[in-house]
């Protein structure tokens, strides 16, 4: 048996032993062959956004042996000329062209693998709409084959007809576009009903929430879920909870515009009497925020479930909630820090500081 795309098996001849994967993909169908003589044809490196990784997973490790010849990404950067060490390579294939947004500053090159041929003008058109209309494009076809191809053109100026798969896309980022790299994103990108953490108060919780990659945040009371989507976006993992259906549509869509299905998961859940909904229960996080609504109960539950060393962040605006984040501050130590913002507002003919509402933040490791 023999597995791979419609092109690997006519490149090969594989005839009547050949079955193409099936769309969408799924390896179902090899692990239904076990104990059979199976080959599956992949391009490049089979461990490099390839099908490898979503085969061993299920096969012991005496069940498989893998043969990889250079991926896409390096043969792609030897077209090109390119480093490929300076060289952000990504998998396009079932990623959202968001997951490209904190990558568009001026010089950053980034080789992407595209589900298709129609997807590469999907993406010179995203990028157009995403303010990188002059980035240089470089369309790969079929690298490596007989049938090769390299076509360039400008996200602005996609005009290419009839793209062959497999394809990559190369980008040279010509513009400042995309997403700083620094916490605290202007409060406009975010779908909101008003209930956000403000851009600089949320600058300040993300600095002590201390993102890392791959750590996984409880974000109680998300409202628009801007939290969670920004430690996300430094490669963590959120589970959202909140009460509200107008607000959890809020979130959905801060999700899907910043690219982060696969990082974030919204619950829909009310937290009151300090009980937990299962889909927390149900992880261990490295971190906890909570943005409002915090009460006796909900923390002392929080402390009695979470493991030693979770970093539990508290903002608190009304005068109750300040108080009892002071009291549990005496109890079990951290950090208590007042923030109090003001900025420049017109006052008459003149100008005057307006100030926000001040905001207490406990910081505590449970």
């Amino acid at each position: 048996m023999i597995f791979g795309g419609p092109r690997h098996l006519e490149l090969v001849g594989a005839g009547a032993k050949g079955r193409a994967w099936p769309v969408p993909f799924d390896v179902a169908p090899v692990l239904e062959c076990r104990g059979r003589r199976v080959v599956v044809l992949a391009s490049g490196d089979p461990f490099w956004h390839g099908a490898g990784g979503s085969l061993v997973g299920f096969m012991a490790a005496g069940e498989w042996v893998s043969h990889p010849v250079p991926s896409t990404f390096a043969l792609a950067a030897n077209r090109l000329g390119w480093r490929l060490e300076d060289s952000l390579c990504l998998g396009l294939h079932a990623t959202p062209y968001a997951r490209l947004l904190p990558h568009l500053g001026r010089g950053q090159r980034l080789i992407c693998t595209l589900r298709d041929g129609a997807a590469a003008a999907e993406l010179g058109a995203w990028l157009m709409s995403n303010g990188a209309g002059s980035a240089r494009l470089q369309v790969l076809e079929r690298l490596g084959g007989p049938a090769e191809r390299v076509r360039e053109v400008t996200a602005l100026g996609y005009d290419l007809a009839d793209v062959q798969a497999p394809v990559a896309m190369a980008i040279e980022v010509t513009e400042n576009a995309g997403l700083p790299a620094t916490p605290g994103l202007a409060d406009d990108l975010f779908a909101t009903d008003g209930q956000i953490t403000k851009q600089p108060i949320r600058a300040l919780t993300l600095c002590a929430l201390a993102p890392r990659k791959g750590a996984l945040l409880w974000d109680i009371g998300a409202g628009s879920g801007s939290i969670s989507v920004e430690w996300c976006l430094q490669g963590g993992r959120a589970l959202a909870v909140e009460a509200r259906a107008d607000r959890l549509t809020n979130i959905s869509a801060n999700i899907a515009s910043f690219g982060l299905q696969d990082r974030m998961r919204v619950v829909e859940a009310k937290v009151s009497g300090g009980v937990l909904p299962a889909a927390l229960t149900e992880t261990v996080p490295d971190d906890v925020f909570l943005g409002g609504g915090a009460d006796e109960a909900l923390l002392a539950s929080l402390f009695n479930v979470l493991p030693q060393g979770v970093r539990l962040v508290a903002n608190a605006v009304t005068l109750e909630t300040e108080a009892l984040l002071t009291q549990w501050h005496a109890r079990k130590g951290g950090e208590l820090t007042r923030i109090d913002i003001a900025r420049a507002a017109p006052l008459g003919q003149m100008r005057g500081w307006e100030a926000s509402r001040p905001v207490v933040q406990w910081n505590v490791l449970t």
